[in-house]
């Protein structure tokens, strides 16, 4: 098998291009530029690519597409004033790459998607795959449209893939920050930082998902979620890592809608829970000095 990622040196695509290359895949990094030397734990090849081409995909069996322009740090609100433009972007450049891959004979296309689709259910929803999409934001559209698109392109030799993922963690790669980064800084700092609580995932439990699909053929769409975790106990669990003694900030008490993943548990998929978070974080954190 042979597999090209797009927003390979994202926090999100990095998970999948290792798992590939753990597994001996070889693989394709889609981008403007190469990936700097040594960011992946082996060598990868390369092709241009930005948001709007139509790449060489000549002898690529399965594309995953984790691409997308936003501004830094923002999904949801990511088109700041150009909404035209993220939508030309991230909706006409992703589908003019699903185009290219059929045309290509790729027979997979895993599209990374997004929780957002479910937009407008009301709070503590268990949001399942035949839920309709009610996006609330133009990203959540720009997501759902997406998938409409690609399914649209499905045949007998096609076979489309929308995982939705609710937040990823994970340690980023060489020289980037990962997604909490700015929320542990702020804490070490003693700013104010607001009540919130969320459902997440290991990005290497994402990238699990996507090989079991890719292993057993399977077409549709799949939710991909795991634990539901609060700052105040994920702040706790830092606090306590760097033997930082400050005042929490209070729990949320905003009810969540979260994922249900019954679709993917099918097929054998199992996430590493709280576990896994506690595992991951001394990575995360900066090391307690000596004594």
């Amino acid at each position: 098998m042979s597999l090209a990622v797009t927003g390979a040196t994202g926090l999100v695509g990095r998970f999948f291009v290792e798992e590939a290359l753990a597994a001996g895949e070889p693989v394709t990094v889609l981008g403007r530029t190469p990936p700097p030397p040594g960011f992946f734990s082996a060598p990868t090849g390369f092709r241009p690519y930005a948001l709007g081409d139509r790449p060489d995909l000549s002898g690529i069996d399965t594309l995953i597409h984790c691409a997308f322009s936003h501004l830094p740090g923002r999904y949801r609100g990511g088109e700041g004033s150009d909404p035209e433009g993220f939508s030309r972007a991230n909706l006409d450049g992703s589908v003019a790459l699903f185009e290219t891959a059929r045309a290509a004979g790729t027979g997979t296309v895993l599209f990374l998607s997004s929780r957002a689709v479910y937009g407008r259910y009301p709070p503590g929803t268990g949001l399942t795959e035949t839920l309709t999409p009610y996006p609330d934001t133009l990203y959540g559209k720009v997501k759902a449209e997406a998938e409409r698109r690609l399914f649209a392109l499905a045949s007998d030799s096609f076979t489309p893939v929308a995982l939705r993922a609710t937040g990823i963690y994970g340690p980023a790669g060489p020289g980037r920050a990962h997604k909490w980064q700015s929320l542990f800084d702020d804490f070490r700092q003693g700013r104010p930082i607001s009540p919130r609580r969320g459902t997440e995932l290991h990005g290497e439990d994402l990238a699990a998902a996507a090989r079991i699909l890719r292993d057993t053929g399977a077409r549709g769409i799949f939710n991909a979620s795991d634990i539901l975790l609060d700052r105040h106990d994920l702040l706790a669990l830092m606090a306590r890592a760097e033997r930082i003694e400050r005042p929490l900030p209070p729990r949320s008490d905003s009810p969540v809608s979260a994922m249900r993943c019954d679709r993917l548990a099918s097929l054998g998929w199992r996430p590493g829970g709280i576990a896994r978070l506690h595992a991951t974080l001394p990575a995360l954190c900066r090391p307690c000095p000596a004594g």
